[in-house]
C-alpha cells in the first residue's frame, strides 16, 4: 500500500520489513517475509491487506448461506398458518417446532457476521472481527445443517409414513456433513502436509 511505502521510505526500512513499533495509530504489522516481499502465506500482502481479503472472501460464502436458510426459515414460518397443520401428529408438531428453533438459530449465526462489521467497524479491530465471524459462520452452517435435516425428515414423515424415513434422513445428513465438512477438512489437510 501507498502508506507502507512511504512508512518504510521514511524510517529506513524495506518494503516487507515488519515496522509494528514505529507505525502511527496502531496499524496492524507487516506479515513476516522473505527478502522477495513474500508472506508466511505465499502471498504479496500485508496483515491488513490478508484481513480485507479474508473479510471479503468470508462475506461471499456467508452471502450464499443467508439466501438458503433465509428461503427455509421463511417457509418453515408460513407451515403452521396451513390447515393441514392441525391435522399433524404430537411427534410432526414437535419436530416442526424444533426445526423452527432451529431455523431462526441458524439464520442469527449466519447473520451475525453482518452485525459484527457494522459494529466493530473502523476500530482496527479487521483481523479479529474476521476470525469471530468465521466462527459465527461455521456454527450457522452446522445449524443449518440440523434445521434441514430436521425440514426433510418431518416432509417426509409426513408425504410417505414410510418406516425407511429415518435411514433416508441419515443417509442425505451424511452427504451433508461429506460435502461441507469432510471433503473441505481432507484439501485443507493435502495443503498443509506437502
Amino acid at each position: 500500500s501507498r502508506y507502507r511505502r512511504s512508512s518504510a521510505a521514511n524510517q529506513g526500512t524495506r518494503p516487507g520489513q515488519n515496522i509494528r513499533a514505529t507505525q502511527p495509530g496502531g496499524a496492524l504489522p507487516a506479515a513476516k517475509s522473505d527478502p522477495d516481499g513474500v508472506n508466511e502465506w505465499g502471498r504479496h500482502e500485508t496483515d491488513e491487506e490478508r484481513a480485507d481479503r479474508k473479510w471479503g472472501d468470508l462475506i461471499q460464502e456467508v452471502r450464499v448461506a443467508q439466501t438458503g436458510v433465509q428461503i427455509l426459515f421463511g417457509f418453515l414460518l408460513t407451515v403452521v398458518f396451513q390447515q393441514k397443520y392441525d391435522s399433524l401428529e404430537h411427534t410432526d408438531k414437535t419436530i416442526y417446532i424444533v426445526t423452527v428453533v432451529l431455523g431462526a438459530c441458524a439464520t442469527g449465526a449466519l447473520i451475525g457476521p453482518v452485525s459484527l462489521h457494522r459494529l466493530v467497524s473502523g476500530q482496527r479491530v479487521k483481523a479479529e472481527a474476521v476470525t469471530w465471524a468465521s466462527r459465527l459462520t461455521f456454527v450457522g452452517l452446522v445449524l443449518l445443517l440440523a434445521t434441514m435435516a430436521s425440514s426433510l425428515l418431518l416432509i417426509l414423515r409426513v408425504a410417505t409414513h414410510n418406516g425407511a424415513v429415518p435411514w433416508i434422513v441419515t443417509g442425505v445428513v451424511a452427504w451433508y456433513v461429506l460435502c461441507w465438512f469432510l471433503v473441505p477438512m481432507w484439501t485443507r489437510h493435502r495443503g498443509t502436509s506437502k
